[in-house]
């Protein structure tokens, strides 16, 4: 069965998804990264953040082995990568919605004590639910090669066993569907909150200009983590469409395109995640260039000079995003 549904990657394929891997990789590290050093950038929210990043970086580096070694039937390292991205990418779809959970609680319902209080079941539920479902899955040889009909290159479910569809759905799909459902539903009511209180407070904003901002900061900062779930949605689609057509036996799941989507968006989370949350983040993104032009160039900040000009900038941009206007770092602040 195996042998005659195999799908094949083909050598374009798996450099495209060994990039978005190795992208990834990096992204998740720098999300982790950037969290570490700056501590006024550590919130709740983004702390969850840092816990989807481990789960994304270690579901990266389980995919690069899969797809660099390509497996083409059952071994102890086909069984190894298998579980750990079985783990590794379950772990993912629930700490995914448990941001959302948390942000629908601290944002719409207004109570950072009840969305805290929750954190510790995050934790049991995100981390407990993924390892022992794959215990359960290698205890009963469920881990294995699929012949790449739902991956591409790496081991999940053995297509060869007669209950593979079961196992496909307590090792990922299920989880997926029901992130499917619950993720938009979250999403929507969180951004119909945000927009009624921009509203009722639009005239006030003149007053709020000369008012602390640092609750802004962090409020804004959060708010911008609901974006996770359209990236989840925009990367994870490919792989369920491939599971759907596994179900009805059509051939269009070896597709090449499909089957490119599918390991890119397998693989891409922690790298798109880095780029929404780093790169496309001003106040971040400025830190960064600021730490490289003190290291590249040996360039030393005026702190008094600074602060002036941040809180220029601060009177000057509180009706937009509060995380755009956060100035650079000096080199002492940033610990150099």
């Amino acid at each position: 069965m195996a042998e005659a549904n195999q799908t094949e990657v083909y050598v374009y394929e798996k450099v495209l998804i060994l990039l978005s891997c190795a992208l990834s990789f990096l992204g998740s590290l720098l999300i982790i990264w950037t969290y570490a050093i700056w501590l006024d950038l550590r919130t709740q929210p983004r702390k969850l953040l840092v816990y989807l990043s481990v789960a994304d970086l270690l579901s990266a580096l389980s995919y690069s082995y899969g797809v660099w070694r390509d497996f083409e039937t059952d071994s102890v390292d086909c069984i190894t990568q298998g579980a750990i991205s079985t783990f590794a990418n379950t772990s993912s779809f629930f700490w995914t919605v448990a941001i959302a959970i948390y942000l629908y609680i601290f944002i719409v319902r207004s109570s950072q004590r009840q969305a805290d209080n929750l954190v510790l079941y995050f934790h049991l539920i995100s981390w407990g639910v993924p390892f022992a479902i794959t215990v359960a899955a290698v205890s009963l040889q469920k881990i294995g090669y699929d012949a790449s009909e739902v991956s591409v290159g790496w081991c999940w479910v053995n297509i060869q066993a007669e209950d593979h569809v079961l196992w496909m759905l307590l090792t990922g799909k299920i989880w997926e569907f029901i992130a499917y459902i619950t993720l938009p539903i979250l999403y929507i009511l969180i951004k119909m909150h945000i927009r009624k209180a921009h509203a009722d407070l639009s005239e006030y904003r003149p007053i709020l200009t000369t008012s602390p901002v640092s609750h802004s900061l962090s409020s804004t900062a959060d708010r911008k983590l609901t974006i996770i779930p359209i990236i989840f949605i925009l990367l994870r689609v490919w792989s369920t469409i491939r599971f759907l057509l596994l179900l009805t036996g059509s051939p269009a799941r070896q597709n090449p395109v499909l089957v490119t989507l599918h390991g890119i968006g397998n693989t891409f989370q922690g790298a798109a995640n880095c780029i929404m949350f780093v790169v496309l983040t001003p106040s971040i993104r400025s830190r960064l260039v600021a730490l490289l032009c003190c290291r590249g160039q040996n360039r030393v900040w005026n702190p008094d000079s600074e602060s002036q000009n941040r809180t220029s900038a601060y009177a000057a941009n509180t009706h937009s995003h509060a995380e755009e206007n956060i100035s650079p770092r000096t080199c002492e602040d940033d610990g150099e």
